[in-house]
């Protein structure tokens, strides 16, 4: 089957290498030194679906007319990518692997002769370095779209599940929104410039972090979600998690630090953080805060969050763990 996908970094470079691996024609964007690579020496990778380096096509946009399209770039790239790529997007299906709650949105508007579909991915994956792609943690990926014709999802489902665990839901907000929940995992990596697992080992920072989840479950529910299950995360242990204090509620993280396995995951934010790249803290930690706006609720801790990332970005020094326990006994002070 003939596949592009836009934007071959940790998720997308992991989907066009399982794909390719099975058999399909596949041609993938990227930029620079890991065009070349890709180029040079195919697209490799490694972790926890095996090992495997995979011939492709690559260019900086798409070169012809796929029989699937999968956009996986960052939040802030994705109208422009899919801008850049219209010629061979028209009329066909594309599915958007992205965090927050506007890539259906962003994707509709800038192609709206496509079928689009949403697509969330819960395995951990790194750009280790050009032309290589690490697999840290296995995780299954779910597809939806806005409307009732879920014809589309199922589609590009029953395609990725024959490389990925993959699914199909008919609740994607709610899917998008217990994505969100998860993703608080990436701001704390980035403001201290630790792994996942070395955060939620620190019990100050483990504090903070189940206070993000926990604001961003509450923040849905005042917003009328129904959280979909995602990664065993239901709606009914999400509900009863926002009403639980944080050193109970603490057992989230260390959980999901738990399935991350033992090799160090830097998040997604860190990882774009310390390649001197936008990150996506706004389309995360950012979402909560501007849908609790128009809840009129506060999301001080999500707020925070966004704060302390983009001054690392700007800076390019990170918080120490004292440093951020002191903002946020501040932040619990003044509300």
């Amino acid at each position: 089957m003939r596949i592009g996908i836009i934007g071959a970094g940790a998720v997308g470079g992991a989907i066009a290498s399982l794909l390719a691996r099975a058999g399909n024609d596949v041609e993938v964007t990227a930029r620079g030194a890991h065009l070349q690579s890709i180029r040079r020496s195919g697209l490799t990778l490694t972790g926890a679906w095996g090992e495997s380096t995979s011939r492709m096509r690559a260019a900086a946009t798409l070169t012809r007319v796929n029989e699937l399209v999968i956009v996986a770039t960052k939040a802030h790239d994705a109208e422009r990518a899919l801008r850049e790529n219209i010629k061979y997007i028209r009329n066909v299906p594309v599915v958007v692997f992205q965090n927050g709650l506007d890539s259906l949105a962003i994707a509709q508007r800038a192609s709206p002769r496509s079928d689009i579909i949403g697509g969330l991915a819960t395995f951990a994956s790194s750009f280790l370095s050009p032309g290589t792609i690490h697999i840290t943690a296995a995780g299954p990926s779910y597809l939806g779209v806005a409307g009732e014709n879920d014809v589309p999802a199922r589609y590009a489902a029953h395609i990725l599940n024959s490389v990925m665990p993959t699914t199909a839901v008919p609740n994607f907000r709610g899917a998008q929104w217990t994505k969100l929940v998860i993703n608080q995992v990436n701001a704390l990596p980035a403001i201290t410039g630790l792994s996942v697992q070395a955060v939620v080992a620190d019990r100050a920072l483990r504090t903070i972090m189940t206070a993000s989840m926990r604001e961003t479950v509450q923040i849905g529910l005042a917003s009328g979600i129904h959280f979909e299950t995602v990664q065993g995360l239901s709606h009914r242990r999400l509900r009863a998690f926002s009403r639980s204090p944080l050193w109970v509620g603490q057992l989230l993280p260390w959980l999901m630090s738990t399935w991350m396995g033992r090799t160090p995951n830097p998040g997604s934010t860190l990882q774009s953080i310390r390649r001197g790249q936008p990150n996506e803290v706004d389309a995360l930690n950012g979402a909560v805060v501007r849908s609790a706006t128009a809840v009129k609720r506060a999301a001080a801790v999500n707020a925070l969050m966004v704060e302390l990332v983009h001054s690392v970005e700007e800076t390019g020094n990170f918080f120490s763990s004292e440093d951020v326990a002191a903002r946020f006994k501040a932040l619990k002070r003044d509300n």
